[in-house]
């Protein structure tokens, strides 16, 4: 009799723990709908102090908690221009920070010199006129593990579906929402300085390798002459060695940004933005608090059962 009373006490417990459990990730997300959609931009222009990471996405976790620590109050902002599940993890590009100011508001000069005093690097985001967005809630850790498993493969379906061109991609830490935004204008003014000097640096003895000049200076890499392509702003080819990010206000004319899996190739022929149905809503008010920072070890991305397609016309 005892016997019986005591597996009942134990299976009981357990049931309970279970049901918290499950109570718990529904609290965290794990069953709210995921509404991906292009429209208006869910932040304004904004400044932001930030740390450049090249690496696995699951260690960004500390440049989280660096940032909060600076200043708790401010927002966290993520901008992740590599495809992990085609990038090796060691070659993935993100910056990290927190949002200085928004919109009209100018940023404190002691707020920047004490970010910077941090090693932080400051850099402004335009307010591009159409993104693709989609938001979670944001109430615990276990938040970010189920938006990393549930908002990136809609967006990268969402994205594929409609053949657009839609890079880099943010994550804004707001209260207890995130905010996933994929800009379809101004890519470019979204690639911090070190992005373009990876790039540089990458390329420069890739470039200087495939081209073998005999001494009257003429090129014999191949049998046939080499071309060299202009390619128009209306172009809307997505080919790293053609294309820059995006139309930049910055002057982006000496380089591509893109690794050669970046976001920028998500999309298949890179579509407008005219083009598409927007059924986002207008700019946020104005800036509230920061979520706390994201854990470490938090991997961005789950891996797809398949690898994306690189380019369809």
């Amino acid at each position: 009799m005892s016997d019986l009373l005591l597996l009942g006490l134990i299976g009981g417990l357990t049931l309970l723990l279970l049901l918290t459990l499950l109570a718990f990730a529904g609290y965290s997300g794990l069953l709210a709908r995921v509404a991906v959609s292009a429209g208006s931009p869910p932040i304004r222009n904004v400044t932001v102090a930030y740390k450049f990471h090249m690496g696995p996405y699951s260690e960004t976790g500390r440049l989280f908690t660096e940032s909060c620590s600076v200043s708790p109050k401010l927002r966290s902002i993520a901008v992740y221009y590599d495809n992990p599940h085609m990038v090796p993890p060691e070659k993935c590009r993100c910056a990290v920070g927190s949002i200085l100011s928004e919109g009209e508001e100018s940023s404190s000069p002691e707020l920047i010199q004490l970010y910077q005093k941090f090693g932080f690097n400051v850099f402004s985001f335009p307010a591009p006129s159409h993104v693709v967005t989609a938001t979670f809630p944001y109430t615990s850790s276990l938040s970010i593990w189920l938006a990393t498993r549930r908002v990136h493969p809609a967006l990268d379906a969402y994205i594929k579906e409609r053949k657009l061109c839609a890079h880099p991609r943010l994550e804004i830490y707001q209260q207890d929402q995130i905010y996933f935004m994929c800009p379809l204008a101004r890519q470019g003014d979204f690639y911090v300085p070190e992005v373009k000097e990876t790039e540089r640096k990458s390329r420069g003895p890739a470039e200087a390798s495939d081209t073998q000049m005999d001494g009257t200076g003429a090129d014999t890499t191949s049998d046939t002459s080499s071309v060299s392509l202009e390619v128009g702003p209306g172009s809307r080819e997505t080919s790293a060695a053609t294309l820059s990010p995006g139309v930049s206000s910055r002057g982006w004319d000496d380089g591509d940004t893109r690794s050669e899996h970046s976001y920028s190739e998500s999309g298949a022929s890179g579509s407008s933005f005219e083009e598409l149905d927007l059924e986002g809503e207008g700019p946020l008010g104005e800036p509230r608090l920061s979520p706390e920072a994201e854990p470490l070890g938090t991997s961005k991305w789950p891996r797809e059962p398949s690898t994306p397609e690189k380019g369809e016309e």
